[in-house]
């Protein structure tokens, strides 16, 4: 699992049902929910 930071709970929190998927500009990132408020998360990855 991916830890990630949720913006509503102000905590980092393990992304539920995550995926990973690609943004404009080629780099790698992560989206799901968080496991606790079910708002939804987003951590940016390493272009590789």
């Amino acid at each position: 699992m991916v830890e990630g930071y949720c913006v509503k709970c102000k905590k980092k929190r393990e992304i539920k049902d995550s995926k990973e998927v690609s943004m404009k500009g080629g780099r790698r990132a992560m989206t799901g929910k968080c496991p606790s408020c079910s708002t939804k998360m987003y951590r940016i990855l390493g272009k590789k």
